[in-house]
């Protein structure tokens, strides 16, 4: 159970926590191990920096889920990885401090029987189409179809007042948030980030990556002229086509980054 609501100002985005009496079934390793590495296929491909994080729903507990400590994304290992109950409550802590916004992962769970994995981000070319009205954030290239005719923008202040910290802090505001994938595989939160969703850690991964790229796209595109988006047509065709080839990319950036760490 949390020992507090707020978070203190030294340390705003992470929270000492009491781990739940929940028992806690030990997952594949293999679910582990991927959980780490998707970590740093993140970090080394630009979507998260010190901040954003990457979930996995439980292969054998679909009731609970799995997140790093707080910590950076680069740096975790498969002893960073910690339980998690649908209600935001740790397993298994043991004194680790936990990201306030795990949240953000619990309610989509929740809400989203079909999601399996959860990735939070604060992508460069994400935010500006987060806080221009009348500007959304629409498939451009055919390896982003799951992006549609326009990605729903998480208000804030609509849950929350116009006094937050933009965070999704409680499970009252990760319930507004989640509300916003009725229909969406992408929410864009208003002068914060993103939060992508997918069946896979592979494919969350993949779309969290080609969503920082079609928005880069789409804001170079807008420059230039008026911009010719997929259809609504185009875009499920390319998702049913293009995405099963997730594996490709994966193996390509999990190299790449594991080079770079060496």
């Amino acid at each position: 159970m949390c020992t507090s609501g707020q978070h203190s100002h030294s340390d705003p985005i992470a929270v000492d926590i009491d781990d739940t009496a929940d028992t806690s079934v030990a997952p594949s390793r293999e679910l582990i191990e991927e959980l780490v590495a998707a970590n740093q296929i993140l970090f080394d491909q630009g979507v998260v920096d010190a901040f954003g994080h990457i979930s996995v729903r439980h292969d054998k507990r679909p009731d609970h889920f799995f997140l790093a400590r707080n910590m950076a994304p680069s740096r975790v290992t498969t002893e960073d990885i910690i339980e998690f109950t649908l209600d935001g409550e740790a397993v298994n802590a043991n004194g680790r401090k936990v990201y306030l916004e795990r949240f953000i992962h619990s309610e989509i769970y929740r809400a989203r029987p079909d999601v399996v994995s959860v990735v939070h981000s604060h992508s460069h070319s994400i935010v500006p189409l987060s806080v221009v009205k009348g500007v959304r954030l629409k498939a451009i290239f055919h390896m982003a179809g799951f992006v549609g005719q326009g990605a729903p923008v998480f208000e804030i202040r609509e849950a929350g007042g116009d006094a937050t910290d933009l965070l999704i802090s409680n499970n009252t505001l990760g319930k507004a948030l989640a509300k916003h994938f009725d229909g969406h595989d992408i929410v864009l939160m208003r002068g914060h980030g993103s939060t992508v969703v997918g069946i896979s850690i592979k494919q969350a991964v993949y779309r969290a990556v080609y969503a920082e790229l079609n928005a880069r796209y789409q804001l170079q595109a807008m420059q230039l002229g008026e911009v010719t988006f997929l259809t609504e047509g185009e875009s499920q065709a390319c998702v049913q086509n293009v995405e099963g080839q997730v594996q490709r990319p994966w193996d390509m950036w999990l190299e790449q980054a594991r080079a770079r760490r060496n």
